[in-house]
């Protein structure tokens, strides 16, 4: 059984097709640009299949154009997805709301809700609803699941997921504390108990996805019991474009004084802020090369990043009471020794004693990167959401 895993963005298509048992890709690839004008030989997908690369040239007017040119190349490429005996189609929707915290299969009642469900994640949902009506007109007779970010974070305590604001308009418009990157933080949670040797039940863990998106996790005992991101992606940990965390006056501020409506502070918040409001890149090694290059804004950014991130496993670190392990995964977690070393030092008198050979050392895989008499682990774990995905779409229609 092999199973589709789509990941839908607004002007983007991931995709993964794997066989989850053995956690195999049989080939992935993404589709870019999806409703730019380009040039005939713009290269807008690339598809990756048993060790070469397919291209895709040519503009992709929308999402089911693209997923149409998918399907081309994986026939090309000797993947016939109708042949392949594909069991699912698993796509990752990133706000599922008080509806939906289990993979839940795909009916036009459940696509309604989603996109019902946009007021909550206007950037993401609308997306993920387009990627799913392509794929079910193009595999129409192929289960298809959702599988939601906000899920792991569904259960959080009252305490944690409720906000201070008046209770009838919280709940009249659903603003409570959801959490995302929720199966990245699940899965990372549950490969850190196995690297172990340990069950999940007996572990208390802080999770640290760190990416051009960014999040923390407590996890108590193989549940979340908070989370940085809230009622959307913005809240908490400084991010590539996002701020995370900001007095809430400050959107009122520049409302009154800056001519700016709530569409420009939204795209101010979400897409010129963070590591690129601050220093003009959003790509950590771009911003560690200007910082070797003597960028003081650039130096700034990095501190800023990192004060933040701080706060978080402080915060954590009290929460829990106990800690066993703290893990970083994602795109910076996995690869910036820097940003790790830079985030627990000083944390000796804590129990947190990073070793540097092992932090630095260049391997992609689950490994120890603690000192042997830190009193808390410290781990790097490759986190795999597609893999996720795939598996809990697996157990759903089998």
């Amino acid at each position: 059984m092999k199973v589709l895993v789509i990941n839908s963005g607004s002007s983007s298509i991931k995709y993964q097709l794997l066989e989850p048992d053995s956690a195999e890709v049989v080939a992935s690839g993404m589709v870019s640009r999806i409703g730019e004008s380009l040039p005939a030989d713009a290269v807008t997908i690339e598809h990756q299949s048993d060790g070469e690369t397919f291209e895709h040239r040519g503009e992709i007017a929308d999402h089911a154009a693209g997923l149409r040119a998918v399907f081309e190349l994986f026939t090309a490429s000797g993947h016939d997805l109708a042949a392949e005996g594909l069991g699912a189609v698993g796509h990752r929707v990133v706000h599922g709301g008080e509806v939906f915290y289990e993979p839940t299969l795909i009916t036009d009642d459940v696509v309604r809700a989603i996109s019902d469900l946009s007021s909550l994640a206007p950037l993401h949902n609308p997306a993920n609803v387009v990627g799913i009506e392509s794929a079910r007109a193009l595999l129409p007779g192929v289960p298809q699941v959702a599988v939601f970010d906000t899920a792991f974070f569904h259960r959080l305590p009252a305490a944690a997921k409720t906000y201070a604001i008046d209770a009838k308009v919280a709940a009249a418009h659903g603003v409570r504390k959801y959490g995302f990157h929720g199966t990245s933080h699940e899965y990372v949670s549950g490969k850190v108990a196995d690297f172990l040797g340990r069950e999940r039940t007996d572990l208390n863990q802080i999770v640290l996805h760190l990416g051009n998106g960014a999040s923390m996790s407590a996890v108590r005992g193989g549940r979340a019991v908070d989370t940085t991101m809230g009622l959307t992606p913005l809240e908490g940990l400084v991010m590539g474009t996002r701020s995370g965390d900001l007095d809430p006056g400050i959107i009122f501020h520049l409302i009154r004084t800056a001519d700016m409506d709530v569409n420009d502070v939204d795209a101010l918040l979400n897409r010129q802020s963070g590591i690129k409001g601050l220093s003009g890149v959003n790509d950590f090694r771009e911003l560690g090369r200007l910082i070797e290059n003597g960028d003081t804004a650039a130096k700034l950014a990095f501190e800023v990043y990192i004060h933040r991130l701080r706060r978080y496993i402080g915060a954590y670190l009290v929460e829990l009471g106990r800690v066993d392990a703290i893990t970083f995964t994602a795109g910076v977690g996995e690869n910036d020794a820097k940003v790790r070393a830079a985030a627990l030092a000083g944390l000796e008198r804590y129990g947190i004693r990073v070793d540097e050979a092992r932090n630095t050392a260049k391997d992609r895989a689950a490994r120890r990167i603690s000192a042997d008499d830190s009193e808390i682990e410290v781990l790097v774990v490759p986190t795999n959401e597609e893999l996720a995905i795939a598996r809990a779409s697996a157990r759903l229609v089998a």
